[in-house]
């Protein structure tokens, strides 16, 4: 039994709103895929896709049935960090508390380190 603390926090809201999604594409081996790309007006930019493959040395992050991959390139740029999901004014969206990040765009999709 591994009890260490994940490198990277999946929120409990993030973990229903996949579980949801996975439960819409009805497949239930999929795993929430979390990348950092270079771009967006920030520098580095935050994706999010579905994958039932995960790799041998993806980071896995789990909470409440539902699991996160990371690779791990991204997860040198998002350690520490949670990924949340934020339901406001603006709209839904999954969102990256990132302490790594010095700067962030405006829409949330893109930082800088």
């Amino acid at each position: 039994m591994n009890d260490r603390q994940p490198p990277i926090g999946l929120s409990d809201n993030a973990a229903a709103r996949i579980k949801a999604l996975i439960e819409q594409q009805g497949n239930p081996n999929l795993k929430l895929r979390l990348t950092i790309t270079g771009g967006g007006c920030s520098g580095f930019q935050y994706g999010f896709d579905f994958d039932e493959n995960q790799k041998d040395d993806d980071i896995v992050v789990e909470n409440g049935g539902v699991i996160m991959l990371v690779d791990p390139m991204s997860l040198l740029y998002v350690s520490g960090a949670e990924v949340d999901f934020v339901e406001d004014l603006v709209g839904a969206s999954f969102q990256v508390k990132n302490p790594n990040a010095t700067a962030s765009c405006g829409c949330g999709s893109s930082f800088s380190i």
